[in-house]
């Protein structure tokens, strides 16, 4: 039997390239097909939730759940106010963390906290204290309704964002943005950035507040929304949203009771960083995606976060649980003469804005992003297409004008992300690896690969406990 190949039928091509490359030089219509295979050892619990009769409805709902959240601003305070932190108590970024397996930039922020508040001296003085855990607590930041930036490390004096869904008087919190380098999220701790913090709590905490009470809403997730029209992705980029920021709150700022210098300062701090919104994007996502949580079936992530040693994830339907794997050092850009030696794996919950389908997710709206984290355009362009196909759907309210305004990736499916081999991609800061030296860079960085298995695995085992 023979057969006679008609090249005007075309052919689909998965898989390498390289077949479809040879077919198109000789003029064959040929349509490639950006196919992998599962992660291995993923099959059975594949099949397990895919045939679980409560996950299509429960994804539905946990989307439907995240997108209705509206995220207003309404306070600014000290933590010790909104979270009950008492002395001696620190949050951090990321999965739940002990003192010794603190990163460097991680051990160097709980270091200048401690002296911040007055329990030491020197900041090398708290060593002892944490070593020894009888003075001090750790426990993270998403266990408090709160997200911080890279360390993540929140004490009681520190003054807070407070951001609230009108429907339902839910709050989320974080830290203001003390802006980039020598910072103790990035773990700095010199006298520098005591200063700053001191400053911070002393002035901008209070002319914030007072701004806040007397001002209309401010709606951080419409902000969010124009931002994105605007060239920002709103994790690396926040210049256009720190400015309507300024802009939203501008009047009750000048109005406000505060001392001509110090109004000035507080103009010229928020104006100088461009950064200072990130701190109210990451509590509005966290809003959003905590209404989506606790939905039994559903393969929805609900927050990553990193603490500069291990990267975790957590989902709808498996309740609080962390599924974790070792932190991944970005591939990025570097300030002066720091290199790749020189950088700390992935730290933050800054992740929350890729979790919300903003930040790498819509690296196509901020294709200037690609100047400070790396890459190229059409990189930017290809990247947010491919954070569609692990994706449950699209946010319309965060339009993406480059894509014909198609709304942003958004709902992280553990199953699609087992199903395709697709990371979620994130861009992120990059501190430095030892205690006190700060940022050194900036890139771009996936989760660990082997933590959605291990999620899809707690999935498949309560799909089965069910049947």
């Amino acid at each position: 039997m023979t057969s006679t190949f008609d090249p005007a039928v075309g052919i689909v091509s998965t898989g390498v390239s390289i077949f479809a490359d040879a077919l198109g030089d000789q003029a064959v219509d040929v349509s490639s097909v950006d196919w992998r295979p599962p992660m291995e050892g993923t099959e059975a619990d594949l099949a397990a939730v895919a045939t679980d009769p409560l996950r299509a409805d429960a994804n539905t709902r946990a989307l439907a759940a995240y997108m209705g959240v509206e995220g207003n601003l309404v306070g600014v305070a000290p933590a010790s106010e909104l979270l009950g932190l008492e002395k001696g108590q620190f949050l951090h970024a990321g999965p739940p963390l002990l003192w010794e397996n603190a990163s460097g930039p991680m051990r160097g922020a709980l270091l200048g906290a401690a002296a911040y508040e007055g329990l030491v001296q020197n900041p090398e003085d708290a060593e002892s204290l944490f070593a020894s855990g009888s003075a001090v607590s750790l426990d993270p930041c998403h266990h408090h309704a709160t997200v911080g930036p890279m360390a993540g490390v929140v004490s009681p004096s520190m003054w807070m964002w407070v951001v609230e869904d009108p429907a339902d008087g839910r709050r989320t919190y974080c830290s203001l943005n003390e802006g980039l380098g020598k910072v103790l999220r990035y773990g700095a701790y010199g006298p520098e950035v005591l200063d700053r913090l001191r400053w911070m709590s002393d002035v901008l905490g209070p002319v914030l507040a007072e701004a806040v009470r007397n001002s209309g809403t401010v709606n951080i997730t419409s902000i969010l929304g124009q931002m994105l029209q605007m060239g920002d992705e709103a994790h690396n980029r926040n210049r256009a949203g720190t400015l309507m920021l300024l802009r939203d709150l501008g009047p009750a700022l000048v109005r406000g009771s505060m001392d001509s210098k110090d109004l000035s300062q507080v103009f010229s701090f928020i104006g100088g960083n461009d950064h200072f919104f990130l701190n109210l994007a990451m509590p509005a996502c966290k809003l959003a995606l905590d209404a989506a949580r606790d939905i039994d079936g559903s393969t929805m992530v609900v927050a990553m976060a990193r603490n500069g040693t291990e990267f975790g994830i957590q989902t709808s339907g498996t309740g609080d649980e962390w599924f974790t794997g070792p932190a991944q050092i970005a591939d990025g850009l570097y300030l002066g003469d720091f290199g790749p030696e020189d950088a700390n794996p992935d730290i933050g919950d800054s992740a929350i804005t890729e979790t919300a389908g903003i930040g790498g997710f819509s690296m196509a709206t901020a294709p200037a992003i690609v100047r400070f984290v790396g890459g190229t355009v059409p990189d930017a362009l290809a990247t947010t297409r491919r954070m569609g196909e692990i994706t449950l759907g699209n946010n319309d309210r965060w339009a993406i004008p480059v894509l014909d305004f198609l709304g942003a990736p958004t709902g992280i499916d553990v199953s699609k992300v087992c199903r395709t081999s697709i990371l979620p991609q994130i861009n992120t800061g990059m501190a430095g690896a030892v205690a006190g030296t700060g940022q050194v860079g900036a890139g771009l960085v996936t989760p660990p690969a082997e933590i959605f298995p291990k999620a899809l695995a707690a999935l498949a085992q309560r799909t089965r406990a069910r049947q």
